[in-house]
């Protein structure tokens, strides 16, 4: 997503084996926790890189044909964190925040035309996010949360999310959901 050439380059094979782009939902994302006083500013460019530059990269990419055709929709993956941030999530929080205010003014633009814009902010969710954090003790953390849950939400929790969404008839479009796990108070 963060290479705007290699992205065309998928989108327009896409175009050729199925058609245009009627739904587009931008997923990538990497969650590096740290305080910020102490996180090295490479992960927050790689956070800004793939969170937000990757996501407007693909609406960049199939906005335009979707506007002249007056259908479509871009359904983007966003946080509970854009919602409420927390400690060890600054940088994080506020792509996510970005995320959820893009959106949010792009459906503006895209509503005339019959283009939906989507928001979706999964809570704590098992992926491979967490994953991506180097301090091992949050990692630690949150795996604790994890078990005094009794678990996160699956990938397949969000998927249903996302189809509800785009199910929906073409003359409503779905603004925002929040879902988390029902134990999950932030």
């Amino acid at each position: 997503m963060t290479d705007l050439e290699s992205f065309r380059k998928a989108v327009q094979k896409g175009v050729e084996r199925f058609g245009p782009v009627d739904c587009l939902v931008n997923n990538a994302g990497t969650m590096l926790l740290s305080k910020a006083h102490l996180q090295d500013v490479v992960e927050w460019e790689r956070m800004l890189d793939v969170n937000v530059k990757g996501m407007l990269n693909g609406i960049h990419l199939v906005l335009s044909d979707m506007i002249q055709r007056h259908a479509g929709t871009i359904i983007n993956i966003a946080s509970v964190a854009g919602l409420k941030p927390g400690p060890n999530l600054a940088v994080y929080s506020g792509t996510k925040f970005a995320v959820r205010s893009i959106s949010e003014s792009i459906r503006e633009e895209a509503a005339p035309y019959d283009v939906r814009v989507t928001v979706i902010s999964p809570g704590l969710a098992e992926t491979e996010l967490l994953e991506h954090t180097t301090v091992q003790e949050l990692r630690e953390s949150f795996e604790n949360l994890k078990e005094d849950m009794g678990g996160f939400l699956e990938p397949a929790d969000v998927a249903r999310a996302i189809l509800y969404a785009y199910n929906q008839p073409r003359e409503v479009c779905v603004r925002e959901i929040v879902l988390a796990p029902t134990r999950q108070i932030r």
